[in-house]
């Protein structure tokens, strides 16, 4: 059954806010309101923080800044703020020759000294709150033989090394001498990307941008860009449907309500966002019991989650690079409730009065964190609960607002990505790694993902994280349900959004073609 979108006490807001609305037109100068004609109003998610090396998977910091290389149509890395580049592998070393006459937003000159005070706080500050370090860990030395020469020496090969020179870079005439964490070009962010920032207004919860004239590549269509800041999934779609917003990434129950609506177009991209339940390893829940995560994926319906709380925009995941490798080999457990509990029982775990498993004197019970805002995650959840349940194993479902790391739940309701490189997920996994929230630990995971970046050959990559896959599937960290399709919806006048590209988590990456982009209202 679909949602009724709009409630009267929410209509009656909305309504409200659409009046006010337009009386705010109305009493604009005549070239104001021609301007609005050219801005984008983007219902995004929440922000409290732009810069690429501390929030690298949100949407701003990929259409602010800008980094050596980009992805290109294909997610392949190309030069960006590099004009060029060579590769020595014998020495391991990238050498980058910048290009001429790129300026801040600020009207500085990007310097050589930005990119090296950017990857020197990627490898050398530790106090540098960020989840992508690991990416660069492989990185000895960094120089500058010329102003316009950058060169970084390997410790040893890393396959993926020029995906991760797409990070964005800092300025350091910003940065230096601050806390990067807390600078306050955090709150004001200065780049040298396609948009420039303008102002945040954090009472009315948008982001405002435009378009920098001076950008060195295509300047993009679009004028503006406002990003309302949005936590809650139907909020997006009242918007949408109120004339509040002219481009939203919805669930797929909300954006099912716009297909072949009037005036709309729904845009479904791929991603490589999967939902899971992942368990915090910090726990002694699953310290004792890690070994017992993989069996339940027998006792999970993952096709009928896909076609039911995905409405078909979805399909079961049995790999976390399932999008870029998808060794078929690692698919192996299926639905299977028999099967389910017979490996239970090779476990040791045996069925109390009360229906729930039991191992040494422990029961098989254990809670998951959700965002109660994240509707679609909340009905994977109940789910996942109602079907492990059936099968003997309480999991508990704890809605919070904002996620608490402190409190001892055994893990929450997660999404990742890895888009472009199966390296992707090495800091989700290896041991120690820096985006390696819940402690998982493999040392089989750890050798294979260690060995898939040192190795350059790209078919003896792929067989490598193809037993990556297996090995995870017999020993994983989480208990995967389903990738995402990419629910995007917008105003007919909207065009070129460009479906080439798969997308990430939370579908981040929808704008990586912007300057292509035109609005006609």
């Amino acid at each position: 059954m679909k949602r009724n979108v709009l409630t009267a006490p929410v209509l009656k807001t909305v309504r409200w806010g659409l009046m006010c609305l337009a009386l705010c037109l109305a009493s604009m100068p005549a070239n104001a309101a021609d301007e609005m004609a050219n801005t984008l109003v983007y219902a995004g998610e929440n922000e409290d923080t732009i810069n690429p090396l501390l929030n690298n998977h949100q949407e701003l910091p990929t259409i602010i800044f800008s980094g050596l290389m980009k992805y290109d149509a294909k997610g392949q890395p190309v030069p960006e703020l590099a004009e060029s580049f060579t590769y020595d592998k014998g020495a391991h070393t990238y050498a980058f020759k910048l290009r001429n006459g790129v300026k801040w937003h600020d009207g500085k000159p990007l310097t050589v000294e930005d990119i090296l005070f950017t990857y020197e706080a990627l490898t050398k500050d530790k106090t540098l709150a960020s989840s992508i370090t690991s990416n660069y860990e492989d990185i000895k030395s960094i120089t500058a033989p010329d102003a316009q020469t950058v060169v970084f020496t390997l410790s040893k090969p890393n396959a993926a090394m020029l995906d991760n020179f797409t990070i964005g870079i800092l300025p350091k005439h910003l940065f230096a001498g601050k806390d990067i964490n807390t600078a306050p070009a955090n709150q004001h962010p200065v780049g040298t990307g396609r948009y420039k920032f303008v102002e945040w207004d954090t009472a009315g919860g948008m982001i405002i941008l435009e378009k920098n004239k001076d950008y060195y590549g295509k300047v993009p269509n679009i004028d503006r860009i406002v990003y309302k800041t949005v936590a809650v999934e139907s909020t997006k779609a009242l918007m949408l449907q109120s004339g509040e917003a002219d481009l939203a990434w919805l669930n797929a129950k909300y954006a099912d309500t716009f297909r072949g609506k009037d005036g709309y177009k729904n845009i479904d991209f791929a991603t490589a966002d999967y939902r899971s339940a992942a368990m915090d390893f910090h726990t002694d829940f699953w310290k004792r019991n890690g070994d017992s995560i993989g069996v339940l994926n027998y006792a999970l319906n993952k096709d009928a989650i896909a076609k039911s709380v995905l409405n078909g925009q979805g399909f079961p995941a049995f790999s976390p690079i399932q999008m870029n490798a998808g060794n078929k080999a690692a698919d192996i457990y299926s639905y299977d409730l028999k099967k389910f509990a017979a490996e239970m029982e090779k476990l040791g775990w045996k069925k109390g009065k009360d229906g729930i498993y039991e191992r040494n004197g422990q029961k098989f019970s254990f809670t998951i964190q959700v965002r109660d805002y994240e509707e679609e995650r909340v009905d994977i959840a109940k789910v996942i609960a109602n079907e492990l349940k059936k099968a003997g194993v309480d999991m508990q479902i704890v809605l919070v607002t904002k996620f608490d790391w402190k409190a001892g739940y055994n893990g929450f309701l997660a999404g990742f990505a890895a888009e472009f490189d199966p390296d992707g997920v090495y800091k989700d996994f290896v041991t120690g790694a820096s985006d390696n929230t819940m402690a998982y630990s493999n040392p089989k995971v750890d050798e294979l993902l260690k060995k898939g970046r040192a190795t350059e050959d790209p078919a003896q990559r792929k067989a490598i994280y193809g037993q990556f896959e297996e090995a995870y599937a017999e020993r994983p960290g989480h208990l995967l349900v389903a990738y995402l399709n990419g629910n995007y919806v917008s105003i007919a006048g909207l065009k070129g959004l460009d479906t080439a590209r798969v997308l990430g988590h939370h579908a981040v990456g929808v704008m990586w073609n912007i300057e292509d982009w035109t609005l006609n209202r």
